[in-house]
């Protein structure tokens, strides 16, 4: 059994999670959203859709970006950019850490399911998984 989870920062809607932070990341390596996008298999214009909606949640510009021409467009991360990254990534470490331990805690004596004739099951297709994530109520506030 594992534990899997998704983390997310909200903000007037789903402002921004793995998927804008390894977007983020890949830009940051190669200088270029579309070769960040090319690299986590998914369109360019898929990708720019991606960090727009995160960047109108927000309130601030997560990449500036360089037209094409004779030498070539690129994009870079924005100081604002860099630290919602930084800062995500720590918290996801550390929420990570703490989900891990809690885990371990509640579910480390379970051992992995036995199938008939003692043979060894797959854990992933005999136990179910577990997802959580914090959905606001209604009104916005915690549910």
């Amino acid at each position: 059994m594992r534990l899997l989870y998704k983390l997310w920062l909200d903000y007037r809607g789903r402002a921004f999670g793995d998927g804008p932070a390894r977007l983020l990341d890949g830009v940051e390596r190669s200088g270029s959203l579309r070769k960040a996008a090319q690299d986590l298999g998914m369109s360019y214009n898929k990708a720019w859709r991606i960090l727009h909606a995160a960047e109108q949640r927000l309130g601030f510009p997560l990449l500036d970006r360089s037209v094409g021409g004779t030498l070539g467009g690129g994009s870079q991360l924005t100081p604002e950019g860099k630290d919602l990254l930084r800062r995500y990534r720590a918290l996801a470490e550390e929420v990570s850490a703490l989900l891990e331990a809690a885990f371990a805690r509640h579910f480390g004596d379970w051992r992995d399911p036995v199938g008939p004739g003692g043979d060894a099951v797959d854990p992933a297709s005999a136990v179910p998984s577990f997802e959580w994530h914090h959905e606001p109520d209604e009104d916005g506030g915690p549910s």
